[in-house]
């Protein structure tokens, strides 16, 4: 990744507390990633699509190893949370055609008994990640605000189960994180974000997550 491209996140993600980089990684490995994952679906028919990410088969898998330790996204890391860097979570999400359910507003701090709170979330597309098959969304500055309580919610089916106050969240402000294969975005623990249901009657939205911590926390 060329330096001057390097320079230009870490403003944009101290301003609006996330940051969209294109084409991070090359389109043929997300092709064998998204091989990977179906496979991997294959091997673990039982496995609840949210839960996969907690599986330990990850820790030894050749594939995925080289996949989440790639230079150019500890690079991405490193500029929010300098060069001492270690690893806290990482796991494909994944978002079935026309039969996932809606991330209610939350922040991610809020989920984490992290202190201090030095983190931040690699998210690579696999597949395209566009608003018809629920792409991210994110309101932008609010990574400025302390982190809240989540309520449970009953009302209306989602993925967590809960959210944040949404009384707190001006939705009118939601930007949409379209990604093409390759593309990541980066978002800071605090930010408020969230996600629709996929409503493609064929598409996969595959992403793998990567939450990176400075070894001080």
């Amino acid at each position: 990744m060329q330096r001057s491209q390097l320079d230009e996140i870490r403003p944009a993600y101290e301003r609006d507390g996330y940051v969209i980089i294109r084409n991070v990684v090359a389109r043929d490995r997300m092709a064998a990633a998204e091989q990977h994952v179906h496979a991997t679906l294959a091997q673990h028919p039982g496995v609840a699509f949210d839960k996969l990410h907690q599986m330990p088969f990850y820790h030894t898998d050749p594939f995925y190893l080289q996949l989440i330790r790639q230079p150019q996204l500890l690079d991405l890391a490193a500029q929010s949370l300098g060069p001492d860097l270690a690893l806290f979570a990482t796991g494909y999400i994944i978002k079935s055609p026309s039969s996932s359910m809606a991330v209610l507003w939350h922040q991610d701090g809020s989920y984490w008994p992290l202190e201090p709170m030095n983190v931040c979330t690699l998210w690579l597309a696999i597949t395209e990640s566009k608003i018809h098959n629920g792409c991210m969304r994110v309101i932008p500055g609010t990574q400025h605000m302390d982190l809240q309580a989540l309520q449970e919610r009953k009302d209306q089916a989602s993925l967590l189960g809960n959210s944040m106050d949404e009384s707190l969240v001006d939705e009118a402000k939601a930007v949409n994180l379209e990604l093409n294969p390759g593309d990541v975005s980066m978002h800071h623990p605090n930010v408020i974000h969230g996600s629709n249901s996929n409503q493609s009657p064929t598409q996969w939205r595959l992403n793998l997550v990567i939450r990176v911590i400075a070894s001080s926390t």
